[in-house]
C-alpha cells in the first residue's frame, strides 16, 4: 500500500480506501463489518469513509461498534463523516448547512461512532440557502473545539469551495482541504475539468467514491440487472437508468478485453485507472462482503501495467475526456 497526502495537508491516506455506502447496515451487520476492516487494514488501508444519512446513522453504528471491537490504536486509522441529508425531517434538521444543524450532527455521529473525534468531515453538498461564511466559521468551530480535525466538500460546485476556502483565508479560519466527488471511467467532469483550478492554485485534496460507476463497471450489468446486486436494492431504483445505459455497457463490454489482457478484472482495472490520477488522494472501495476487499486491493498491482499505451487504448474506448 502506498500513502499520498490529503492535498496540501500533512496528513497522508492509503491509496485504496474503505467506505460504507450502501453496505453497512444494509448488506453488512457488525461481524461482516470487522472481517472486512480487517482484511483492508491488514493491507494498509488506513481510510475508513461513512456519512451521518448512510442507512439513517445505523452505518456509523455499525462502524463505530467494528472500531470496538477491533480495538485499533485510534491513532492509527482515519475516519469521516459527511453532513447535509437528514436523520429527521424537520426544518433545520435536513438539506441544510446552517450552523444549528452542523453543531449538533457532528455530535450526533461522535455518540454513533463510539468516538471523541472524527479526522475528516465534509460538506456532503452544497446550501443555497445558508451563506458561505456561516457554513465555514461553524467547520472551523468544529475543529477549534477538537471535534474534527479537517474539513472538506462534497459535490460542491467549484466556485462555491472557492468562495469558502477565500472567506476562510480572509478571516485566518480552518478552510476546506478535500472534496469527495464522484470519479470513474464514466464520470469526470468534476475531477478532470471544474476542479483543475482547485488542485493545481490550492492543492485540493479528493477522496473520490464510486470508482467503479456503482457496479457497470465490473460488467455484473451487462445483461440486465441481476438479483441481489445494488441496483436491485429497495430503495436504489434511482440506479436504473444509469446500470442499463447501453452506450456505457457498450464501453464496459469494450473494455473487457484490456482487462484480460492485463491479467485482471474489470473492476480491478476500473479502480487501478482511477489512481493513475495524480489528483486522486485515495479511492473509496466498498465491500459486502470480504472477498471483494480481497479483490479490490488486487487493483494495486494493476496501476503499474497502465502504461501510456495501454492509457491510450482505454480512451481510444471511453471517448470521453474532457475538453480543458
Amino acid at each position: 500500500m502506498q500513502y499520498r497526502r490529503l492535498g496540501r495537508s500533512g496528513l497522508r491516506v492509503s491509496e485504496l480506501s474503505l467506505g460504507s455506502w450502501v453496505t453497512f447496515h444494509t448488506q453488512v451487520d457488525v461481524d461482516s463489518a470487522v472481517e472486512s476492516m480487517a482484511a483492508a487494514y491488514d493491507y494498509g488501508v488506513n481510510f475508513f469513509d461513512n456519512a451521518e444519512s448512510y442507512a439513517s446513522g445505523k452505518s456509523e453504528e455499525v462502524m463505530g461498534a467494528a472500531f470496538k471491537k477491533l480495538g485499533w490504536r485510534r491513532s492509527s486509522f482515519v475516519v469521516s463523516s459527511k453532513y447535509f441529508w437528514w436523520l429527521n425531517n424537520s426544518v433545520n434538521e435536513k438539506n441544510t448547512l446552517n450552523r444549528k444543524y452542523l453543531m449538533q450532527a457532528i455530535d450526533g455521529s461522535l455518540k454513533r461512532f463510539g468516538l471523541e473525534h472524527l479526522d475528516l468531515i465534509f460538506c456532503h453538498r452544497s446550501d443555497p440557502n445558508t451563506p458561505v461564511e456561516e457554513t465555514v466559521w461553524a467547520m472551523h468551530n468544529i475543529i477549534e473545539n477538537g471535534k474534527a480535525l479537517y474539513w472538506g466538500t462534497s459535490q460542491w460546485p467549484a466556485a462555491d469551495i472557492l468562495a469558502a476556502i477565500e472567506i476562510a483565508e480572509r478571516h485566518h479560519l480552518h478552510k476546506p482541504v478535500m472534496e469527495q466527488a464522484e470519479y470513474n471511467m464514466l464520470e469526470r467532469e468534476k475531477i478532470e475539468k471544474e476542479y483543475a483550478r482547485l488542485f493545481s492554485d490550492y492543492g485540493y485534496g479528493a477522496t473520490i467514491w464510486s470508482p467503479l460507476a456503482s457496479g457497470l463497471l465490473t460488467g455484473k450489468y451487462n445483461n440486465g440487472i441481476p438479483a441481489n446486486s445494488r441496483g436491485s436494492l429497495k430503495g436504489y431504483d434511482w440506479l436504473t437508468p444509469r446500470l442499463t445505459n447501453q452506450e456505457d455497457i457498450a464501453k464496459v463490454k469494450n473494455l473487457l478485453p484490456i482487462a484480460s489482457q492485463l491479467g485482471c478484472t474489470p473492476a480491478q482495472l476500473a479502480i487501478a485507472w482511477c489512481l493513475k490520477n495524480p489528483n486522486v488522494s485515495t479511492v473509496i472501495t466498498g465491500a459486502s462482503r470480504v472477498s471483494q476487499v480481497h479483490e479490490n486491493m488486487k487493483a494495486l498491482g494493476v496501476v503499474e501495467k497502465l502504461t501510456p499505451a495501454v492509457m491510450k487504448t482505454i480512451e481510444g474506448v471511453l471517448q470521453n475526456k474532457p475538453e480543458l
